[in-house]
């Protein structure tokens, strides 16, 4: 009774504080630099601007008001000189103990605080797409756990040193490694997650768990350090070591303190997201391997049980050998790191497997004997929770696993043969997958799912044909589209949450445009079937990839904020054009893109395709209004810009002045002055027809495997110019 009458002291005490309100105060308005100064996460979505960046920089700004508070909180009783009273009345280390619950207390009134002032302005924001469950996780991950870690981190510096001075500038030293060195290290920056992106249109819950296992992982560790700095308070008029091995006496504060390190080290090294890659990713140590001489693969099969509450995947795996060599071989597999094989069969009896230690490029290697049997059934049992490479452990969130969205792409859809060649060139493979009934199964490829079976728990097992040792796997709540355009059946496939969006910009409308248009004046693209086209809306993932009979549109490139960029479209109709043009130019023919600050690239070419588009649909004065004209207002302002004509002294900025104003050129660069070039290429070139030509053939040139990339000076090659001759006057 007494702990609780002295925790309500102390808290109205607190809460009676200036400094405690004017924190609190600051901690509230601290997401608006979420909005306008400090971004840390780089995706175009709503959620990633409007929810993402205002949270992260809630929660950094937040931490270092309320580490700041502690100190001097912790100093105010010696500050007054009242320390030698306070301790003869009540101990030391309870009373440190209500001032920990009690500053523990207000930043959890300062979070409930902030998220009421912060929703109406999130959701007005956000617009159609918010969630309250997104809002809620986001606030409490990304910003609610920062206020304890900040508070933990500089109580422990003061316990420790007892000088406000010293504390402090300990605690701007912890801040400052989270904000810089560590910003990109996932388990280490303590106060700002690593959070590159939050998808809109699907959920977000994977990257929810990283984050909190890595602010988990942090209380662990802090809360051990605060105990021992708590061991460390003086008393008796006794030193730091003679206070220490005073309050040892009492064992179980050690052994708690060890406890939390152990669990908080043991979660920092046995982490299960992300896995042990080599980093050198100029390695290929598994597509190195050497086939088997007189084996191959005349065919698999796979069931696969997604769990989508959990984010993990049970799967069964057979594959039908051919084994002519007379001898024992070792078949090698890739299958992801997070998952643990249970259980592998030979031609009914169980038999020894082995999975590697070395992983590259987000596979382990399983090794089985296959025996020296003309005909080999192999079946794989395995699953876990996928982990991502630690090459792109910054950008997590990729393998996504939920009810809303699921991506199992290769070894991470089922263990991908390493090395046999197939039966005539080919991998047969049926594939099973059961999914909640709200799910839609969409393979990445020519193969066409269908549902075979309902079963009584509400999942549905759905069964499609593939070809190849891997293969890609999309799964959601989508919405299905069939648009007939340039002599093919063309999918679509985007997600529920972005009918809305999609409905107002004419998203099927465009499409058809877009395909008729470009097969028409460039061809028929590449890895389209000839009859048809899977386009599929995928979870923001930072760019798109096609293959035979699909491709992949990146939900970033179709966010409202996207959809409103003046840059690419005069209307958000246009913006939605100009980013399926990029199928032509981008994926249909690539781009090298090395150099950031060379302007021939992928966007020039399409948006002067997409002002040919619009030129057609609604006419020559409406495209030159918003196209042409813009193009050069924007270039003649770069021309006076200056930077531009005064490069030395854009040197002489700080570093990351430079990088905005940089990109912001190469901006202009891109996709204004570019495109101009381009429409005065056309004019030397005899004309749109004459362009036209011109473009069909270096869409479908022969291209060079070693080298496939269209250059500008293929361009001028192909259009008879010189650089000089596209200068603008």
């Amino acid at each position: 009774m007494k702990g609780i009458r002295l925790f309500r002291l102390e808290l109205g005490r607190l809460l009676r504080s200036p400094l405690t309100w004017g924190m609190v105060l600051l901690t509230v308005v601290s997401p608006l630099a979420g909005l306008l100064l400090y971004k840390p996460a780089s995706a175009s979505t709503m959620l990633t601007m409007y929810l993402a960046n205002p949270s992260i920089s809630g929660g950094a700004a937040g931490g270092i008001f309320f580490g700041i508070l502690t100190v001097f909180e912790l100093n105010r009783v010696s500050r007054s000189r009242a320390e030698l009273l306070l301790d003869a009345a009540v101990s030391p280390l309870t009373m440190a103990l209500m001032r920990m619950f009690s500053l523990m207390s207000a930043a959890l009134v300062t979070l409930g605080v902030t998220m009421a002032v912060w929703l109406p302005i999130s959701r007005s924001l956000i617009g159609s797409v918010f969630g309250i469950l997104d809002y809620a996780l986001a606030y409490v991950l990304f910003m609610g756990l920062a206020l304890p870690l900040g508070i933990l981190s500089a109580a422990s510096a003061y316990q420790i040193t007892r000088r406000v001075d010293l504390s402090l500038a300990l605690f701007a030293a912890f801040a400052g490694l989270s904000l810089t060195v560590w910003a990109d290290r996932w388990q280490l920056c303590w106060l700002n997650p690593c959070v590159w992106a939050l998808s809109d249109d699907f959920s977000n819950f994977r990257i929810f768990r990283s984050a909190a296992y890595m602010r988990l992982t942090w209380l662990g560790a802090l809360a051990s350090l605060w105990i021992l700095s708590w061991m460390c308070i003086r008393q008796y008029g006794k030193g730091i070591l003679g206070s220490l091995a005073r309050s040892v006496r009492h064992i179980f504060r050690p052994i708690i303190a060890l406890l939390l390190l152990v669990c908080s080290v043991t979660a920092y090294a046995a982490q299960p997201l992300v896995d042990h890659s080599n980093p050198d990713q100029t390695v290929f140590t598994f597509l190195e391997l050497e086939y088997l001489e007189g084996v191959i693969c005349s065919g698999r099969t796979a069931q696969i049980f997604p769990d989508t509450s959990a984010g993990t995947v049970d799967g069964k795996a057979s594959y039908q050998f051919q084994n002519a060599s007379g001898q024992i071989q070792t078949v090698a597999f890739g299958i992801n790191p997070g998952y643990t094989v249970s259980a592998v069969w030979v031609n009914g009896a169980e038999a020894a497997f082995e999975v590697g230690d070395y992983q590259e490029f987000n596979e382990a290697m399983l090794e089985v004997e296959i025996p020296a049997e003309e005909a080999v059934e192999l079946t794989v049992e395995y699953g876990g929770f996928p982990k991502e490479s630690r090459n792109s452990s910054s950008m997590q969130g990729h393998v996504e696993i939920s009810e809303e969205y699921l991506c199992l792409e290769n070894a991470t859809l089922a263990p991908r043969l390493m090395n046999v060649l197939p039966d005539e060139g080919m991998y047969p493979a049926v594939i099973e997958v059961t999914l909640p009934n709200s799910m839609t199964v969409i393979p990445f490829g020519t193969g066409e799912a269908a549902a075979v079976k309902e079963l009584e728990d509400g999942t549905v097992t759905w069964r499609y044909e593939d070809n190849g040792t891997g293969g890609i796997l999309y799964a959601g709540d989508y919405i299905r589209e069939d648009i007939e355009a340039g002599g093919i059946a063309v999918e679509l496939y985007y997600g529920r949450k972005h009918q809305k969006v999609m409905e107002e910009v004419g998203g099927a409308e465009a499409v058809k445009e877009v395909v008729n248009y470009c097969t028409e004046h460039y061809g028929v693209l590449s890895f389209g079937t000839g009859k048809a086209l899977k386009l599929i809306q995928s979870r923001v993932a930072g760019g798109g990839y096609a293959t035979d009979g699909a491709s992949l549109l990146d939900e970033a490139d179709f966010t409202a904020a996207n959809l409103g960029d003046g840059s690419k479209g005069a209307a958000s109709g246009e913006v939605m054009i100009h980013e399926l043009v990029h199928q032509w130019w981008g994926l249909g023919n690539m781009f090298d893109s090395s150099d950031e600050n060379n302007p021939w690239s992928a966007e020039g070419l399409t948006v002067y395709t997409t002002y040919r588009i619009v030129k057609e649909l609604y006419g020559e004065e409406y495209a030159r209004e918003h196209y042409i004209e813009q193009w050069q207002q924007a270039v003649d302002d770069y021309y006076l810009n200056f930077y531009v004509r005064n490069p030395e002294y854009l040197d002489e900025l700080p570093s990351d002045q430079q990088l905005e104003i940089s990109n912001s050129l190469s901006y202009v660069r891109k996709y204004c002055e570019m495109p101009l070039k381009i429409l005065k290429a056309e004019e030397l070139a005899g004309g749109e027809e004459a362009m036209d030509q011109i473009l069909y053939e270096l869409f479908n040139r022969e291209l060079d495997p070693t080298y496939p990339y269209l250059t500008y000076e293929d361009f001028l090659e192909a259009c008879g110019l010189k650089e000089e001759d596209l200068n603008l006057d």
